[in-house]
This record gives structure tokens, C-alpha cells and sequence, in this order.
């Protein structure tokens, strides 16, 4: 039996382990397993790999992204090295691993699909500083889109790189920045009920909003979006083109 599985904490909001599962079977794949090891303590993570010598490869969730960057024995250059964060392990036979960052490639092809040629024209907000926000802010530079990282540390001053919350809701930058992108875990399930304290009230139909939660499909973000007549988009198109990239790796030898 191949194992792959998730590390994170708390797992109760993955749909990763139904995703393989249901690859495997629909794709004939047989004698492969996707299981969810749910791990408050990122240190663990070479016991878990040292005590199931059959897995291949690891997702990585919250709040595990960049603490595993320290554990692992090699990152690859163009994804993990550069971002700062991992998502995907590799592991070799010999228990060797390799961190990436599929992620980037989720989040760029699927915010491509959805504004095509559009993007690049647009200033973005980028809510949360996380390993899943490093992804983000990658592939916005790589777009050539324009953003300010928006954070509980930030700056008060709304001219600032990273700015506040307060910061945010004190200004009109809201109203000029088209994309905004919730890479913070804020809204996801079960906690349905919260959602980014922005002004939404600012929000007009010439608004796009990213939402990298999956779950529950429309968070309150993108009610609250939808409201004012802006664009709304989930994570689920980024989850699926992550997942499938990490099989790719998982299964490239040249990697």
C-alpha cells in the first residue's frame, strides 16, 4: 500500500481526503491510500514519517506551512524556496523529504481563469500574512498586480505596504483596490458566522472577491460581497489544482 495523507490542525474542515479518495477510485488507482493525520505539534512531523515508512507524500494545512520549512531536507528552489512556506512533501524511499509550495500554482491558474487578461489592470488586497497569503503574494508579483497585505500587525498608516485592519476601515482604500483576496482562515467551517472585518459597505460591483476557504462553499466574505453586487469566487478551483499538481510531484522521479 502507497500512503499519502494531511498534516495540519484541526482537519475538520478538509475535503482533502475525499478528493484522493475519490481520484483513486474513479481513476482505477489501486493500492493508494489518502489519510488525515491531524498534528498539533508541527515537531511531530518526522516521528509521523519515521512510524509509517509506506508514505509518500504530504499535504500541508494550518497552521503547519512555514514551520515545516525547518524540518525538511531539501525545499525546491522555485516554489517553496522562493514563497518561505510548504504545502507539498515529498518523501523518498529512504525518508528523505523535499518541500513545495503547490499552492502558487493553484492560486495563479485559477485567479487567471477566472479575470483572464483583466488581472494584471487591478490593485489588490491581500487579507492575512500566513503561509497561504506568501503563495498569494507570489504569484501577484508574478502577475505584475499591485496589493497591500493587510494584517493585525499592521501598519495604521494606510500609505503603508502592510497595513491594519483599523487602517483598512479608516480609509477609502477599499474602494480603490478591485481584488480582494481572504487568505487568512477567517469564515471557514465550522466558524461560518465570521467572516474579514473590512468595509464591505464600500464594496461596488466593480469589486472581485477571493475567497481561498473552501468550506463552506460562500463564506459570510462573499455574501457580503455578493450584496453590493461584486464578483465572488471560492477556493475550491485553487484546492483542486493544488492537489493535482502535488500528485504530479508525488509521482514525477525527476522531482
Amino acid at each position: 500500500m502507497t500512503r499519502y495523507g494531511l498534516i495540519g490542525f484541526p482537519l475538520g474542515h478538509s475535503f482533502s481526503k475525499k478528493y484522493f479518495t475519490e481520484k483513486f477510485e474513479n481513476e482505477g488507482i489501486q493500492n493508494h491510500q489518502y489519510d488525515l493525520f491531524e498534528l498539533s505539534d508541527y515537531k511531530k512531523l518526522p516521528q509521523l514519517i519515521a512510524e509509517n515508512p509506506d508514505i509518500r507524500g504530504l499535504n500541508v494545512t494550518i497552521p503547519h506551512k512555514q514551520n515545516v520549512v525547518a524540518l525538511l531536507d531539501k525545499l525546491d528552489a522555485q516554489s517553496a524556496g522562493r514563497i518561505g512556506a510548504v504545502n507539498t512533501i515529498k518523501i523518498g524511499a529512504d525518508g528523505k523529504t523535499t518541500g513545495y509550495n503547490t499552492d502558487y500554482y493553484g492560486f495563479r491558474q485559477s485567479l487567471e481563469d477566472w479575470l483572464g487578461n483583466a488581472a494584471p489592470a487591478m490593485q489588490a488586497l491581500v487579507l492575512g500574512d500566513g503561509g497561504a497569503a506568501k503563495a498569494v503574494l507570489a504569484a501577484l508579483d508574478d502577475l505584475h498586480i499591485g496589493y497591500k497585505i493587510v494584517s493585525r500587525g499592521g501598519s495604521a498608516d494606510p500609505s503603508a505596504r502592510r497595513i491594519s485592519y483599523e487602517a483598512l476601515r479608516n480609509s477609502r482604500i477599499t474602494n480603490d483596490s478591485q481584488l480582494i483576496i481572504n487568505a487568512s482562515p477567517v469564515g471557514t467551517f465550522p466558524a461560518v458566522d465570521d467572516c474579514p472585518d473590512i468595509a464591505y459597505e464600500q464594496l461596488t460591483d466593480q469589486h472581485f472577491l477571493y475567497d481561498l476557504v473552501y468550506n463552506p462553499a460562500e463564506t459570510l466574505f462573499l455574501k457580503k460581497g455578493r450584496t453590493h453586487g461584486a464578483a465572488a469566487h471560492n477556493g475550491l478551483k485553487m484546492l483542486q489544482l493544488q492537489a493535482e499538481k502535488a500528485w504530479q510531484i508525488w509521482n514525477d522521479p525527476d522531482c
